[in-house]
């Protein structure tokens, strides 16, 4: 079977655009529903819209957690995105306390009510539009050919706040400066959406692929 990136269905979510974000870069993609998929797989993209509680309730029902932990434990390339990004903290505190993959560590939070601009003009909650991604000086080979400070397209009411914040790969601000890409060894996350981010957010998702590598595009 040649090899391919799976694309984790779990219920949530706009899969179809992120797949057919994937393949407009060449990338062969499955959408995967069962942890055999995932297995199978030479990388995972878990993308996500919706709350937090029903994400991990929805994974957890349909037996992909083990997984998907196992998958990244065992190296697989892994891009979240969104809520994808989300479930990799110990805690998220979306509609009560709710336990993540505890990957990294470190809390899911609400943007404050009292958001303001620096003209102090008050922010709208949730976070909807298009923002800069200032990129960390890191070796992350996912911000290949994309300019620093490039924008991307959002859409959230929650951001994570790691504990260590060298993991973080870029920030945004939006009345206060949050993370919105993480890097650690084989796991990219991101907060906004690729997928919906034109040349800038196809660039990433054909640097994913080029990361997982070359078997994965379609020859």
């Amino acid at each position: 079977m040649p090899a391919f990136i799976a694309v984790v269905d779990y219920g949530r979510g706009n899969l179809r655009s992120v797949s057919k974000a994937l393949e407009a870069v060449g990338i062969r993609v499955k959408i995967v529903q069962n942890p055999k998929g995932i297995e199978a797989a030479a990388a995972l993209v878990v993308p996500g819209q919706g709350a937090f509680d029903d994400c991990m309730s929805t994974l957890r029902q349909q037996h992909l957690l083990p997984s998907i932990l196992n998958a990244i434990q065992a190296g697989k390339p892994y891009l979240g995105i969104c809520i994808g990004l989300q479930i990799l903290y110990t805690v998220s505190e979306e509609h009560g306390t709710h336990q993540g993959l505890g990957i990294i560590p470190g809390r899911v939070v609400r943007f404050p009510d009292s958001l303001t601009d620096k003209a102090g003009n008050r922010l709208k909650i949730p976070h909807m539009g298009w923002n800069e991604v200032a990129q960390e000086p890191l070796s992350v080979p996912l911000w290949k050919d994309i300019p620093d400070r490039s924008y991307f397209y959002f859409v959230h009411s929650y951001y994570g706040v790691p504990d260590n914040t060298s993991l973080v790969a870029g920030w945004t601000e939006y009345g206060i400066p949050f993370a919105s890409a993480i890097f650690r060894d084989n796991l990219f996350a991101v907060q906004f959406h690729p997928e919906k981010s034109q040349k800038a957010g196809l660039t990433l998702l054909r640097n994913f692929g080029e990361w997982v590598g070359k078997e994965v595009f379609v020859t």
